[in-house]
């Protein structure tokens, strides 16, 4: 009855063009799965104005799958708002596993660090508030931070997409991965610019060059997928 009341109030994420299919996955895969404090955190985030900037809790499910598949302990966050994917991944990593969060706003932050200390993983998370690319930056004059990042994940603004993608081929280690969020843009990469809603023509324009910038990039191997807003990952391979 909860996730029916959420489902009511905000728009699907999702972008299976039949609504009940994606409920159908939601509720059948996603949900019974999902860990309390995240169901919690996505409650909290449902009341939020931006709520939509939240992770789709199917691409999270995903995503937690591929940490552990990875084995990832040291890994970047790249856009927190609430928390959810921040969260996800530090219910995934090891005890001693690390998570480097970063984003201008600690306010929304704070939003979901009630339920992340109640989680007993705050301690795994490394929040700095400041735009992302002085810190990547920063990192990078760290010798042994090279090449020594296993995930990341990246939802945050897309004009700086392809500067992160930089950052992120020598923090990750060969065979690390990075995850993108909304590389699909509620769809509007495959719609002309006169029938994209104007507050999406910007992002329209700049997520269809930076899927054109990873389709061509030799050090990864990419996948992308239709899980909420849509996801790329890129494994590196060199």
């Amino acid at each position: 009855m909860e996730h029916n009341l959420k489902k009511a109030l905000h728009p699907s994420k999702g972008l299976l063009q039949n609504e009940d299919l994606y409920q159908y996955i939601l509720e059948n895969s996603v949900y019974p799965r999902e860990p309390e404090p995240l169901k919690e955190l996505r409650d909290v985030t449902s009341d939020h104005p931006w709520a939509q900037m939240g992770t789709a809790p199917d691409a999270g499910q995903f995503i937690s799958m591929l940490l552990k598949l990875i084995n990832a302990k040291r890994t970047i966050e790249v856009g927190v708002f609430t928390g959810y994917s921040l969260l996800l991944t530090a219910l995934s990593i090891p005890e001693d596993g690390k998570i480097i969060a970063i984003d201008l706003n600690r306010e929304t932050y704070e939003i979901g660090l009630p339920i992340i200390e109640k989680a007993g993983v705050k301690h795994k998370i490394d929040f700095i508030q400041s735009e992302a690319l002085p810190v990547l930056d920063q990192l990078l004059k760290v010798p042994e931070n090279v090449g020594n990042f296993d995930f990341a994940f990246v939802d945050a603004d897309k004009v700086n997409y392809g500067h992160y993608h930089e950052r992120m081929m020598k923090l990750l280690k060969v065979g690390g991965v990075v995850v993108y969020d909304n590389t699909l843009w509620g769809g509007t990469v495959v719609m002309s610019d006169q029938i994209t809603p104007a507050p999406m023509k910007q992002g329209r324009k700049l997520t269809i060059e930076f899927n054109k910038l990873l389709a061509v990039d030799p050090r990864v191997q990419i996948s992308q997928a239709p899980l909420g807003d849509g996801i790329t990952i890129c494994r590196r391979i060199h």
